[in-house]
């Protein structure tokens, strides 16, 4: 899944290593922490796969140019802001998403979860690049997580027999919060219909 996070991350434009490692924290909070072991690995491997490439120094928008100021203190002043503004050697390496990394992020997001994959990551990792779904796929997507989660709180409703308070208190813990994800499931599907049903009409009137 970590490949998936990445070709979504740079869908949105090119990042370096670290604003990378950064993003993942920011888009996917407690549910993804990433080790500079783990993310430059991934790289490499979508490197070779030819799914992202290296952006190149100097293949960046240049930056614009300084005026000039009319004075020796102030050319000199310019010219060591220009100096500070170059990357360092640790930096300049980005990434960027290729014509094939745009097709395996897609295959990646609407393809099957592997098996012993964490089922709420994989959820939360696929429900933030959500965007770039059709319509259609948006709707299985949050249909297939909502009998994933009706399945869990039968589960939970039937597993009472034998167990003491405190099992019973976790078990009651993980069914009240799986009624509130199922709720929240439910906002986003009634969500989506009714975007849909603005579409239609709005297609129709047109």
């Amino acid at each position: 899944m970590l490949e998936l996070a990445v070709l979504g991350l740079l869908k949105e434009q090119p990042l370096h290593g670290y604003e990378l490692k950064k993003r993942l924290g920011d888009t996917l909070g407690f549910l993804w922490g990433v080790s500079y072991g783990s993310l430059y690995p991934a790289l490499r491997r979508l490197e070779r796969a030819g799914a992202v490439e290296v952006v190149e120094p100097g293949d960046e928008a240049p930056a614009p140019p300084m005026p000039a100021t009319g004075s020796l203190s102030g050319e000199a002043a310019a010219a060591r802001v220009r100096r500070l503004a170059k990357p360092g050697r640790r930096n300049r390496k980005a990434y960027r998403l290729t014509e094939r990394g745009e097709q395996m992020f897609l295959e990646l997001l609407t393809g099957d979860t592997a098996p012993g994959t964490d089922d709420e990551r994989a959820f939360a990792l696929k429900l933030a690049f959500c965007r770039y779904l059709p319509r259609d796929a948006r709707m299985a997507l949050l249909e297939q997580r909502r009998a994933d989660l009706v399945a869990r709180l039968h589960r939970a409703r039937g597993s009472r027999a034998g167990q003491d308070r405190y099992a019973l208190s976790l078990l009651e813990h993980g069914r009240k919060s799986t009624e509130r994800d199922l709720e929240w499931v439910d906002e986003l599907i009634a969500a989506e219909r009714a975007a849909a049903a603005e579409a239609s009409q709005e297609g129709a009137t047109a």
